[in-house]
C-alpha cells in the first residue's frame, strides 16, 4: 500500500473512532437507587425525625419529583421500572415472586439495560435486589441485559447471614458469594468498586436496588446508638438477632437502618465526587412503594401504605443531572416508575427498539424546562387512576385490603390526604375517569403469578440458591 493511502486510511480510522468516542463522551453515566418500603415520611425533606442528610442534600441539588407515583407492593414496581409498561401486561400486578415461585417477568419484554448496550453503555450492573424471577435462568439478571450481578434473587433476606428460607441468597454474577457483612454496605462496597472501574470506560450504567428498609428490622449497633440503644432494656432488635433482641425499639431500628441507607448513598455521592463524574452522571432516587403496615415506616400526610392503592403509593424521589438540567426545586408533574425507562432512554439518546410499546412517557422535556407540563393520567393499578387534578379508586375486588364499597373521586391536588369523596359533586369527572379506567381493566395477560402463598407448603430451597436450568 502506497504511502499516502495507508495515511488516508489511519485517518479516516481515527476519525470514526474519535467521532465513536466523541459521541459516547456526550452520554451520562445512569444510576437509579432503589429503596425498599421506604414511606413518603421517612425522609428528613419530608419532615421525618429519621436523620437522612445525603438524601437531604440531594433533593436540594436535584429536582424533587413531588408527584412520583409506583405500585402497591414490591415485584410489579420494579417490573415496570425495567420495561416502562405497566407490570398488569405480563401479570405481575397482584403479588411479589415469593421464593417458591417459578414465575418471572415474561422473557419476551425488552429490559432497560438491553436497550441502553446499544448507546455504548458498556458496563451495566444491578447491585441489590432482583426479584423478578429466580426459578430460570432465563430470568437471571445476566440474561435480561446486565453485565454484572452482585446481590440476592429473593426479596426479603437476613441483612446479616443472607439467608433466606434456610439457604443463603447472595450472589456474584452466577456464582454463590460467601461475603461477610451488612448487605447495605456489601452493595455500597460492591457499587463504589464498580463506579470506580467503570468510570475509565464511561458511560456506565447501575441499578442500585437495596433491600432496606424492608423487613426483618435489623440494625448494626453503630447505627442503633444514633436512636438511643441500650443494651441493658429488653426490648426489640438486637443486631443480627432478627426480630426479637434486646436494647431499642422497633422505631429506632428502623430509623437506623434509613440512616445507614443515607450514609451509604452519601459514600457513593462522595465516590462519583471524588472521581469528578458526578456532573456527568445521572441519579435516580426513588421508593418501590409505600411503607409496610405494622412495622415503623411513615407515609407521612398521605393516607394509605404498602398494599394499597391510597397516596401511600406516592413515594419519596428524586432526580439529579448537573449537567442536563437545573435543578434546586420541586415538580408537581404527575409521573411514576413507568416512565422511568422512557425518560432515561432519551436521555441515552435511544429509540425503543421493542415491538411493545411504552406506557410510560419521556419527560425529559418536563425535567429540561420546569415551566413546562405534560397533561396526563397514569393508572396505578387495582382500579386506581389519577392525573394532575384528580384521583378515582373503583369499589372493586382487585384489591379487597382496601375495603371499598363505593368508588371513591378525590380532588387531589388539594386533597392530598384523600378525606373527602367527592364523586357526587363532580360527575363529569368522574365519569371521564371511569372511561379512561377501561382500556386498563381489561387487560389479560397470558400468565399471572400465583397468589403469594401458592406454592409454598413443602417448598425445600435450592442449594445456595444456584440456579440450574
Amino acid at each position: 500500500m502506497k504511502p499516502y493511502k495507508l495515511f488516508k486510511l489511519v485517518f479516516v480510522v481515527y476519525t470514526c473512532i474519535s467521532y465513536v468516542q466523541a459521541q459516547t463522551a456526550t452520554k451520562p453515566n445512569i444510576i437509579i437507587i432503589l429503596a425498599d418500603d421506604l414511606g413518603w415520611g421517612d425522609v428528613g425533606y419530608h419532615g421525618s425525625a429519621i436523620k437522612t442528610p445525603h438524601i437531604d442534600r440531594l433533593s436540594k441539588e436535584g429536582i424533587e419529583l413531588n408527584r412520583f407515583y409506583t405500585a402497591a407492593i414490591c415485584s410489579p414496581t420494579r417490573a415496570g421500572l425495567m420495561t416502562g409498561r405497566y407490570p398488569d401486561r405480563f401479570g405481575l400486578r397482584s403479588s411479589v415472586i415469593p421464593p417458591w415461585s417459578t414465575f418471572g417477568v415474561d422473557t419476551g419484554e425488552v429490559f432497560l439495560p438491553q436497550l441502553l448496550a446499544k448507546a455504548g453503555y458498556k458496563n451495566r450492573a444491578i447491585l441489590g435486589k432482583w426479584h423478578l424471577g429466580h426459578a430460570l435462568l432465563a430470568y437471571h439478571p445476566l440474561n435480561r441485559g446486565f453485565t454484572h450481578f452482585y446481590g440476592h434473587l429473593n426479596g426479603a433476606i437476613d441483612y446479616f447471614t443472607h439467608m433466606r428460607e434456610g439457604e443463603l441468597d447472595w450472589h456474584n454474577d452466577f456464582e454463590v458469594s460467601h461475603d461477610q457483612g451488612y448487605s447495605t454496605d456489601l452493595i455500597t462496597d460492591e457499587a463504589i468498586k464498580n463506579i470506580t472501574s467503570y468510570s475509565k470506560e464511561s458511560p456506565f450504567f447501575l441499578y442500585i436496588a437495596y433491600n432496606a428498609p424492608h423487613g426483618p428490622l435489623q440494625a448494626k449497633e453503630e447505627d442503633l446508638l444514633t436512636y438511643g440503644y441500650d443494651a441493658h432494656k429488653p426490648t426489640f432488635g438486637q443486631a443480627g438477632k432478627g426480630e426479637k433482641g434486646r436494647g431499642n425499639t422497633k422505631e429506632q431500628t428502623y430509623a437506623a437502618m434509613v440512616s445507614n441507607l443515607d450514609e451509604n448513598i452519601g459514600r457513593i455521592l462522595q465516590t462519583l465526587k471524588d472521581l469528578h463524574i458526578d456532573e456527568h452522571t445521572v441519579i435516580l432516587f426513588q421508593s418501590d412503594n409505600g411503607p409496610a403496615p405494622n412495622e415503623a415506616g411513615s407515609s407521612g400526610v398521605l393516607r394509605g401504605t404498602k398494599f394499597t392503592e391510597w397516596e401511600g403509593v406516592r413515594v419519596p424521589a428524586i432526580i439529579r443531572w448537573p449537567k442536563g438540567f437545573q435543578g434546586g426545586y420541586r415538580s408537581n408533574q404527575v409521573m411514576g416508575y413507568v416512565d422511568v425507562m422512557p425518560t432515561l432512554l432519551a436521555i441515552a439518546g435511544v429509540k425503543n427498539q421493542s415491538e411493545r410499546e411504552f406506557d410510560g412517557m419521556n419527560m425529559l422535556p418536563v425535567l429540561k424546562d420546569r415551566t413546562k407540563s405534560i397533561d396526563r393520567t397514569l393508572f396505578l393499578g387495582s382500579g386506581a387512576i389519577i392525573s394532575h387534578d384528580w384521583k378515582l379508586i373503583e369499589a372493586s375486588d382487585k384489591n379487597p385490603s382496601m375495603k371499598l364499597t363505593a368508588d371513591q373521586l378525590f380532588r387531589i391536588d388539594q386533597d392530598v390526604s384523600e378525606k373527602t369523596n367527592v364523586s357526587s359533586q363532580y360527575i363529569s369527572e368522574y365519569q371521564q375517569l371511569k372511561k379512561d379506567l377501561v382500556p386498563y381493566n381489561a387487560i389479560k395477560p397470558k400468565h399471572v403469578v400465583p397468589a403469594y402463598e401458592a406454592g409454598r407448603k413443602g417448598f425445600v430451597a435450592p442449594k445456595e440458591w444456584k440456579i440450574e436450568k
